[in-house]
This record gives structure tokens, C-alpha cells and sequence, in this order.
């Protein structure tokens, strides 16, 4: 019961039988209304047929009651008094009476009783108004009872019709005329019989077919479970999980599950080869470092102590770049305060009076250049632009801030030999340096445009480089304001 097929098979199972059993009663209530119907008509005709007779003046001894199987028939007089019944009725329960022996009275052919002219209370009057006329039968609809009837010994049901009749006499009789309910009751028996054997037949074939159609549509699930699992064992993420030629929602799942290894794959590549890289960079650093101090143990004369405060520097910087892009990996968000754009670019260009070349600064005064963001990872991301273009500036560095849309830009410039438009994406990858001649102290990690980019990211932004107007790079950030 823990598969999808068996909750499948079960759950639509109970839903057919619900309906089924719903749909099985509403028919059965159906049928039995119907045959309740016809069973009160022919009540009814057989009643009215009697009363008929009765209302023309028929003696109770000459009126014809045919089929008294099928049709019992007991009248009452005015008083309840029983006054003619069918041939071999025996007994008889729901009529008026439960009496089945005629009791002497004025038959239906004797002389009329003479009028009594007073016109007496209003409670008779009443009566009177109620009643069908002389020699007439009741038009209104007769009242119907469930009983039953005995006739030669054999009990059953019927469904009774009362219609009353008037004499010429003026002596109003009522009577109850049945219709067996034996062909209704054979009926829905027939009928809900036929349905409780078919019931489980029915629930029996909706499992089975559910079963089997659920489980050729979790196949293409089974591969790919299969796959994985193969995958988590090898741990080789270049492998893929089959895609069914279907169009629905397992080979959508399994297109994504797809790509989603492409990029796992591509993470755990990048992850590697920034490690290999890392621990490239940092061999030369610590190695030098070391080579040092050992020259300085033995001779401590030869002490290169510049040297190794640069080593030392370096190694210092190389360890921040490396945390600090292992905590964006790790998907660390910016804070959210507010930073002024304008004032951390005065702030930065402030802090490099001693650098090689001059950086010119553009900032409208009076502007408000504020977006959300650390103000630590942003003022890392425009001191790295600075030496990235005082690295490769020639003679001039320029930063300018300026509102551009719904967002910030700082744009840095510089008069050097620029980057070719083929390689203005692989810049931004770690540990790239397009300059392999240029040495390593000189040229640094190749982390500072990787660190750039990832934070512009992360602040919603973007970096990208372009041709300046000196004819060297320009680094544009752009950054959306607060909402």
C-alpha cells in the first residue's frame, strides 16, 4: 500500500464504488417510483371501474368484479360498514376497513329515501359539498395506501386506490381497489441482485485496469530512479537520466532532473578547478615565503624582509579573496542596508593618494545614487575595478557615477590596451589572466573581476566590460535602486 500503483488502484476503486453504489440506488429508487406509478394507476382504473358500476345503480349482487387476484376490491358505506368484497377475499389490511363479510344495507337499486327538507346543521352541508353528486363519481384524485390482501389463501402485497362514488340512492360508498406490488418488488429484487453481482466484477476489472495502466505510466519513474541511484553510486555526473518520448509530466520531470545535473556537474567542476587553482596560487606564495625564513634561519644576514612582507601580503590577500568567494558560493546574501554609491567611490579614491596613477572622479554633486546592498562586498567590488584599471592604465583612471534607468551606474575607465571583445566574458572567470607574461606578483590572483562579478550578481546587478572613449576598458556596474 506504500507504491503509487496500489494508492492509485485503491483510491479509484473506492471512487467507482461510491459511484456505483450511488448510481445503483438512485436507479433502484427510480425503478420502484415507476412501478409504484403504474401499480396506482391500475388501482385507480380498477376502483373508478367498480365505482362506476355503483354510481348507475348496479345492485351490490350484479356488480362484475373480474380478476380478484389481481385486483381485490372492498366497498364501505358512509358509516365504514363493509358492503361488498371481492370473490375469495379473505383478509384485507390499508383500506377502510379490515372487515371482509358484507353486512346487510340498502342496496345500490333500492328505492331512494325520501328528502329531508330541512336543510340541517352546517357541518352537513359541509359534507354534502364534499361528496360526489347523486349517480356520480369523486373527479378528484384518489388517496392511496400500502396494505395487503388475502385471496384463496395466498397472501401478498398491494398498493390501494380509494375513489368515492355516490348512488342514486344518494348513499355515498368508498372503494378500495388494489394492484399487487409482487412485479414490483420481482423487479427491483431482479434488478439489485443483478447489480451486487456485477458490483464486485466491476471493482475487481477498475483495479486491475488502474493497476496496469499506472504502472506503464511510472516506468519511464523507475528509469530514472534506477539512473540516479547509478549515478549517486558512481558519482559521475556526466551521466543522464532517460527522457520518455511522452510529452507529459514524468518526461518533463525527467528533462529537469536532466539539467539539473548539467548545472550540479558544471558546479562540481568549477568547485574542483577552483580548488586545483587555489592551491596553485597558494604554492607560490607560502614556497617563497618559506625559502626565506630557511635562508634567514641560516644566514640571517640574506633576510629579504621586504620581500617577505610582500609574500605575506599577497598570501594575506589570496586567503580573504578565497573566503569571501566561498561565502558567495555558499549563497550568502548582501545585508540590507542602504549604501551611497557617490560618497563609497569618494571614500574609495580617497584611501589611494600613493598609487601609481591618479584616479579622476565624476560624481554629480547633489545626486542621490543609493541602493540596498553590504557596503563592505560593494566597496570591495569598485576597489578591485580601480586596480584592475590602474593595474593596466597606461597614464589615466577615471570613475564616474551616474543614474541610468531604475538603477546606479559606476563606470570605470582606463587609457590601456583594453580587452578584445572575444575575451570580455572569460575575464570574469577565476584565476583567468590575460597577460600570461606579466608576473604573477604584478598580475595577482586573476580573482578581482571574478569577486566583481559574483557580488553584482548577488546585489541583483551586473558587471560587464566595454571599449572606453581613452581607448582602454570600461567596467560598468550597475546596480537597481531601492524599491
Amino acid at each position: 500500500m506504500r507504491s503509487v500503483r496500489a494508492r492509485a488502484a485503491l483510491g479509484a476503486t473506492l471512487v467507482v464504488a461510491v459511484a456505483l453504489i450511488g448510481a445503483g440506488l438512485a436507479v433502484l429508487l427510480v425503478l420502484r417510483a415507476n412501478l409504484i406509478d403504474q401499480a396506482d394507476l391500475q388501482a385507480e382504473v380498477a376502483a373508478r371501474e367498480v365505482a362506476g358500476a355503483l354510481a348507475t345503480g348496479t345492485p351490490y349482487e350484479d356488480v362484475e368484479l373480474d380478476d380478484d387476484e389481481d385486483h381485490p376490491v372492498q366497498v364501505t358505506d358512509e358509516e365504514g360498514r363493509v358492503v361488498l368484497v371481492s370473490k375469495d377475499l379473505r383478509a384485507v389490511t390499508g383500506t377502510g376497513a379490515t372487515g371482509v363479510t358484507p353486512v346487510p344495507s340498502a342496496s345500490a337499486g333500492a328505492t331512494p329515501a325520501p328528502d329531508d327538507d330541512d336543510d340541517g346543521d352546517d357541518d352537513d352541508q359541509d359534507d354534502d359539498r364534499s361528496r360526489p353528486g347523486r349517480g356520480e363519481v369523486s373527479s378528484d384524485d384518489p388517496d392511496f395506501s400500502d396494505g395487503t390482501a388475502t385471496v384463496d389463501r395466498t397472501t401478498a402485497d398491494y398498493r390501494f386506490a380509494a375513489v368515492e362514488a355516490t348512488t342514486p340512492d344518494g348513499v355515498t360508498l368508498t372503494v378500495y381497489a388494489g394492484a399487487p406490488l409482487a412485479a414490483e418488488q420481482e423487479a427491483v429484487n431482479t434488478v439489485r441482485g443483478a447489480m451486487l453481482t456485477g458490483l464486485p466484477v466491476l471493482l475487481v476489472v477498475v483495479a486491475g485496469v488502474t493497476w496496469l495502466v499506472t504502472r506503464r505510466a511510472l516506468r519511464p519513474v523507475e528509469g530514472i530512479r534506477q539512473e540516479m541511484a547509478a549515478i549517486t553510486a558512481s558519482e559521475d555526473l556526466a551521466r543522464r537520466v532517460p527522457e520518455p518520448d511522452s510529452r507529459d509530466e514524468i518526461a518533463a520531470l525527467a528533462r529537469t532532473t536532466n539539467e539539473t545535473l548539467t548545472v550540479l556537474e558544471a558546479s562540481v567542476e568549477r568547485q574542483r578547478r577552483f580548488v586545483a587553482d587555489a592551491s596553485h596560487e597558494l604554492r607560490s606564495p607560502i614556497a617563497s615565503l618559506r625559502t626565506q625564513l630557511e635562508v634567514a634561519e641560516a644566514h640571517p644576514e640574506l633576510l629579504d624582509l621586504p620581500g617577505a612582507v610582500a609574500d605575506t601580503v599577497r598570501l594575506q590577500a589570496l586567503a580573504a579573496d578565497l573566503l569571501l568567494l566561498a561565502r558567495l558560493d555558499a549563497g550568502e546574501k548582501p545585508g540590507g542596508g542602504t549604501v551611497e554609491l557617490g560618497a563609497l567611490v569618494r571614500e574609495e579614491v580617497s584611501q589611494r593618494t600613493r598609487d601609481r596613477i591618479a584616479v579622476a572622479v565624476e560624481v554629480p554633486e547633489g545626486g542621490a545614487f543609493e541602493v540596498n546592498g553590504s557596503r563592505g562586498q560593494l566597496s570591495r567590488v569598485i576597489g578591485n575595478l580601480l586596480d584592475n584599471a590602474q593595474r593596466h592604465a597606461e597614464s589615466s583612471v577615471a570613475v564616474s557615477v551616474a543614474a541610468d534607468g531604475r538603477g546606479v551606474r559606476v563606470e570605470v575607465r582606463d587609457d590601456g590596451a583594453g580587452v578584445p571583445e572575444d575575451e570580455r566574458e572569460r575575464i570574469f572567470e577565476r584565476f583567468v589572466r590575460l597577460d600570461d607574461a606579466r608576473s604573477r606578483d604584478d598580475g595577482g590572483a586573476g580573482l578581482g573581476l571574478a569577486i566583481a562579478r559574483d557580488v553584482a550578481a548577488r546585489h541583483g546587478g551586473t558587471l560587464t566590460v566595454h571599449r572606453a572613449d581613452e581607448g582602454g576598458a570600461a567596467f560598468r556596474l550597475w546596480l537597481p535602486r531601492p524599491a
